[in-house]
């Protein structure tokens, strides 16, 4: 379960014509890939998280969870553009002999998905048995599926979308602001920018909880209070801790490459791409996610033939993904029974 890294011999090109002459991919595994290669669970990660999926998914992933090394062989790749080993833009340029910085190259969901083929190439893995992810994951999940360049026999995506919503790239932008907005960020240092990231990162928080629970959490007792609120620490917590684990450039590069999501560029339409789709699918909406709304998964799970559709309601809205983990072993447990697929409206009443 240790950190590997594969390094590709040949240069890697971006769906926008730009190369790299050298590609590392860091990736962890479980389990053992059993003789007839049919027991792989390939997890897409989120945003800022890393191929540690044991570490991030506890709950969920686990040597006694649902999804463990003993039933499983499960991958989990490092992102294109992460700084937790993956080329990215703080991996050494050759020609320059520095990092990239803000030189590397601007990169799609496409392409974090060709990486993700080529390490599957690399592992031998020719289907991949259960592919899941959410949120940035399972924009992943669902551009491979879409790519065809692998054989997916079940999918599961929670909290995601088929094609970045001008809500969704709003907020991104709003956090390129906050970071453009520190000039150390052009400084080419590998600790510009973490003024900006922490106010990113501020901002982000937004959209992954709601009014609710921050009400909640962050509620003052004190009435005499005028200052020094709970909530004015809490942001202040949170952007403190990502500065410590996350870099600026990493974090530029992949809002974008979240922007880039559209599952119909270039093919017919998002709705004729999900038509298409041919394994068993399983997609998970949270009604109090404000990032992600659950009227975007209703659209993914209406398009795919025969998905099933459940509503996970979180009080923590879209982190409810990475919470809700005794909720969502319930279900997928339950998805995963099922062999002959459905209609959307019976696993509708089957799951509420």
């Amino acid at each position: 379960m240790s950190l590997k890294y594969y390094k590709s011999e040949t240069a890697f090109q971006f769906e926008n014509g730009a190369t790299i002459d050298e590609l590392t991919v860091a990736y962890h595994t479980y389990g053992t890939l059993n003789e007839k290669k049919d027991n792989v669970v390939w997890v897409c990660h989120a945003l800022t998280a890393n191929s540690d999926v044991f570490d991030w998914w506890p709950g969920l992933f686990g040597e006694n969870e649902l999804f463990n090394p003993h039933d499983y062989f499960i991958v989990c790749a490092n992102v294109l553009g992460s700084h937790y080993g993956t080329t990215n833009p703080l991996s050494i340029n050759k020609q320059t002999g520095n990092p990239y910085f803000l030189d590397f190259p601007q990169f799609t969901i496409r392409d974090i998905v060709a990486v993700n083929q080529r390490l599957a190439d690399y592992l031998g893995i020719q289907q991949i048995e259960i592919l899941i992810g959410g949120s940035l994951g399972g924009q992943q999940a669902l551009e491979w599926v879409a790519a065809k360049t692998i054989a997916v026999n079940q999918l599961i995506v929670i909290g995601t979308s088929a094609q970045s919503s001008p809500w969704g790239i709003a907020f991104n932008e709003s956090q390129r602001l906050s970071i453009a907005a520190d000039p150390t960020f052009f400084s080419n240092t590998v600790d510009g920018g973490v003024n900006g990231l922490k106010a990113a990162r501020s901002i982000a928080l937004l959209s992954y909880r709601n009014y609710q629970t921050y009400t909640k959490t962050q509620e003052e007792t004190d009435a005499e209070k005028s200052d020094s609120y709970k909530a004015s620490s809490y942001q202040q917590y949170q952007g403190d801790k990502l500065v410590k684990r996350f870099n600026a450039y990493s974090y530029w590069y992949l809002t974008k490459a979240m922007d880039s999501h559209h599952l119909g560029r270039n093919r017919d339409s998002v709705a004729k791409t999900l038509q298409s789709f041919t394994p068993k699918t399983l997609v998970v909406g949270i009604p109090t996610d404000v990032l992600f709304p659950s009227s975007e998964q209703e659209f993914i799970a209406n398009n795919i033939p025969g998905a099933a559709y459940y509503e996970l309601n979180s009080f923590y809205g879209h982190d409810g993904f990475l919470i809700e983990t005794k909720t969502l072993t319930e279900v997928i447990g339950q998805f995963l029974q099922r062999t002959p697929k459905t209609t959307n409206e019976s696993i509708k009443e089957q799951y509420n």
